[in-house]
């Protein structure tokens, strides 16, 4: 064999494939913008508007007049706070319970929560101005975020009031834009410079009680990630840098030889998709009722 020859057959054959378009490797990050400003726009209509398609907010709301759904956690908290819930408001917590139990509890953080653009925002800015940290390398426990759950539902039950409902920066940014009340885009503010400044991806990822809840919630969801074609990794690590849980990453897309089923099934994965849009060998997709034992690296193409 030649030198020349030689050297063709080392260069992988990813190399040797067109470069995707921007389109296909934004693709789920646009739908889920185009989500997120879609249920955003559903209650500005009224407000700003007059059209009354849903009143409220993310934490209880009415959606056209007659289907009123309502945050389990809100309902949860009121529970601790010993405050009785109306019939409609447990019908509307369970029906939304039953979504994320269905699709994942944190594809709420993904495609609904208004906060997640500020702190992918964060996330871009830190990564395209290679800006340090003030904690550096160190990272709390992501399980601290659970902790701060238990205390708001603490507090809840100790004030005899919804308390984290005060703080909430989900609430509190969307009151902001829907109604023009005053503290969202402080709360917002906050949140962006501890992601950027503090600690990388720390308010989702180590301290939000939202989070953490509707990861609890969607632990036995019917719809995941899978990395179907891992066998296709050529160990670039894009999907890791892109991903704001890329803890939940590695046992399935290197887990083979320790028999771990190619489905991410931790309760921390967002459902954003991020993955299946930078992997130029089509790796990952998103799979519903996937099987949830070991299977073969060989599974047909996405």
């Amino acid at each position: 064999m030649t030198r020349s020859a030689e050297t063709r057959t080392r260069v992988p054959a990813s190399t040797l494939r067109p470069a995707r378009s921007w389109w296909r490797r934004s693709r789920w990050l646009l739908a889920r913008r185009a989500s997120q400003l879609l249920v955003l726009g559903l209650f500005m209509l009224g407000p700003w508007a007059g059209l009354w398609l849903a009143r409220g907010t993310l934490a209880s709301s009415e959606l056209l007049g007659v289907l009123r759904l309502t945050d389990p956690l809100v309902a949860l908290q009121t529970l601790f706070a010993r405050h009785a819930l109306e019939s409609s408001m447990l019908v509307g917590a369970a029906i939304v319970a039953v979504v994320y139990a269905i699709t994942g509890g944190r594809s709420y953080c993904a495609w609904v929560c208004p906060i997640n653009p500020v702190t992918d925002l964060a996330a871009w800015l830190r990564t395209t101005l290679r800006l340090r940290t003030l904690c550096g390398g160190a990272r709390p426990d992501r399980r601290l975020r659970y902790a701060v759950l238990g205390l708001a539902l603490a507090l809840s039950a100790l004030l005899g009031s919804v308390a984290w409902e005060t703080l909430n920066p989900i609430t509190l940014l969307q009151r902001t834009l829907v109604f023009g009340l005053a503290g969202g885009y402080g709360a917002a503010l906050a949140v962006f410079a501890f992601d950027l400044l503090v600690l990388p991806r720390g308010w989702c990822g180590h301290l939000c009680p939202v989070g953490a809840f509707y990861g609890l919630l969607g632990r036995a969801a019917l719809l995941h990630v899978s990395a179907v074609q891992r066998d296709r990794c050529t160990a670039c690590g894009d999907c890791f840098r892109v991903c704001p849980e890329p803890q939940v990453i590695a046992p399935a897309l290197h887990g083979a030889a320790k028999g771990h089923s190619p489905v991410i099934r931790s309760a921390d994965c967002i459902r954003c998709a991020r993955c299946i849009d930078v992997c130029d060998e089509a790796v990952f997709r998103i799979e519903l009722l996937p099987r949830s034992g070991p299977r073969s690296d060989s599974v047909s193409g996405p």
